[in-house]
């Protein structure tokens, strides 16, 4: 053993270095947030826009569009609308979803038909046919969705899901 003090001494030196790196390796990143957490809709956003094209391939697969599956998801929440008042709860442009309503009926996956009371207005409504293949779009989305949420311990996966429903549910369109 060397009792030589300035080697005793490097050595100590080093060793209380390599302590601290490995502390300070071992503990969180230091965060330019308070609260360790980023706004709502930076955290939200990205997750969104993943989630948005992990859906393309099962739309493309049933040959329709994601304004389409929107179009056919609002109208079977509520089975008879006005083209106006799907526009407000989808946060569309009237004029934008008309191509896409138009595409839809000659397709056989929704009808469209005159208001009696007012012959200006049409009425929406999803055909037997629509509705098969929303369940079937939101059959293949869903199995897409359980890889994403497959990465969460199960009690945060129901926690996520039920916070993300009742936010969802708050603010939604009516």
């Amino acid at each position: 053993m060397d009792n030589n003090p300035r080697r005793i001494k490097y050595a100590y030196t080093y060793n209380m270095c390599k302590l601290i790196i490995s502390v300070l390796l071992s503990t969180r990143t230091m965060s330019a947030f308070p609260d360790d957490r980023r706004d709502l809709a930076t955290m939200l956003v990205p997750l969104a826009r993943a989630l948005v094209a992990r859906e393309e391939p099962a739309l493309q697969a049933h040959d329709i569009s994601m304004w389409g599956y929107i179009v056919l998801t609002a109208l079977a929440e509520h089975p008879v609308r006005t083209q106006a008042a799907l526009a407000q709860a989808i946060n569309a442009d009237k004029s934008r979803i008309i191509g896409v309503l138009d595409d839809l009926q000659q397709r056989g996956l929704i009808t469209r038909q005159p208001d009696a009371a007012d012959r200006r207005v049409h009425l929406l409504s999803l055909a037997p046919p629509g509705d098969r293949l929303r369940r079937s779009v939101q059959a293949a989305i869903r199995a897409s969705e359980e890889e994403v949420l497959g990465t969460l311990p199960a009690s945060d996966r129901e926690a996520f899901l039920r916070s993300l429903k009742s936010l969802y549910e708050r603010f939604r369109a009516p």
